[in-house]
Order: structure tokens, then sequence, then C-alpha cells
């Protein structure tokens, strides 16, 4: 792991998912680190244990979701959304949501377009890094690949700072 420095902002998107969560913890510009995390058995309460570790270790000062309102999300993702907010509350860091359109219009010129292309964007925009994460494009009979958690946690963190310095530029 790269090490972390203390004057540069720092943060964490998590992208929810059935099966876990992908994360991705940027720097700057720079991607720190990434991941995924399959949880099975107690998923909330694993998930908020996990998303716990992962705000300890790196104390950023900006967490960043997807906005549960802008798609269609099961109860339990709802429920466990709104304990990812109260627990960034509790650790005193500023939250962040974006919409799916938000994210998709960050990368994509018309907001058309497959995660999996979105996903082809972030491997080539961090070769060293994602590239070799990069699952094949599905076909309409397979279930999505769980590494695209990755890729969808660092749309959020990237679409958050582009949106951030197109606000600074306009």
């Amino acid at each position: 792991m790269t090490s972390l420095h203390t004057n540069t902002r720092r943060l964490l998107a998590v992208a929810l998912s059935t099966r876990g969560f992908g994360f991705a913890v940027l720097e700057g510009d720079k991607l720190v680190d990434w991941g995924v995390k399959s949880i099975s058995k107690n998923k909330n309460s694993r998930t908020l244990a996990k998303v716990t570790e992962l705000l300890s270790l790196y104390r950023p000062t900006l967490f960043v979701l997807e906005d549960p309102d802008s798609a269609r999300r099961a109860t339990r993702i709802r429920k466990l959304h709104t304990q990812l907010l109260a627990l960034a509350k509790q650790h005193k860091v500023n939250v962040k949501l974006l919409t799916r359109a938000k994210v998709r219009r960050a990368f994509l010129a018309d907001g058309e377009g497959t995660k999996h292309a979105l996903a082809v964007l972030l491997a080539a925009r961090f070769p060293k890094e994602l590239q070799t994460r990069l699952p094949p494009k599905r076909r309409p009979w397979m279930s999505e690949d769980y590494r695209m958690g990755i890729f969808d946690a660092v749309a959020l963190a990237v679409a958050f700072q582009s949106t951030r310095k197109s606000r600074r530029l306009g």
C-alpha cells in the first residue's frame, strides 16, 4: 500500500451491492487503495464493521456513497445506507451522495452507456491499478462479476472529484 499524505484530501467511496461492497480510496487524483468485500450472513452488521475498519484505517476527509433514491434498491440496502450515514457522522466524516445519473454524466458524454464501458474507461485512467481487475463483458445470462463493485466505487470517487473541479472552473 502507498503511504498516505496528511496534507491531501482523502476520499473514501463505498458502493453497496447485494454481495457486499466495493471501495476506493483516493488522495488527490491518485488511487491509493481499492477492493471488494464479499459478505455473507449478517450482511448489514458485518458491512458496518468492515466500513468502520476502513474509516479508522484511512481517516478520510470525505465519504462518498450513491444516493439510494436515484435507483431502485432493496430495503436491506436502504437500511444499510442509513446506518452508514450514521456511522460517518459518528466518525465526524463529511458525506457526499451522488446519483447514478451524475456519475454516468461525469464519464459518458450523454450519460448513456453500460457499466462495463464505464469500467473500461476507469481501467484506462488507472491502468497500473485496475487493468488486471477489469471483468469480462457481461452477457445477458451472466450475473454481474463481483469485481464490478471496485469500479462502481472508483466511479463514485472520481465523479465527485470531477464535479468539484468543474464547479471551481465554472
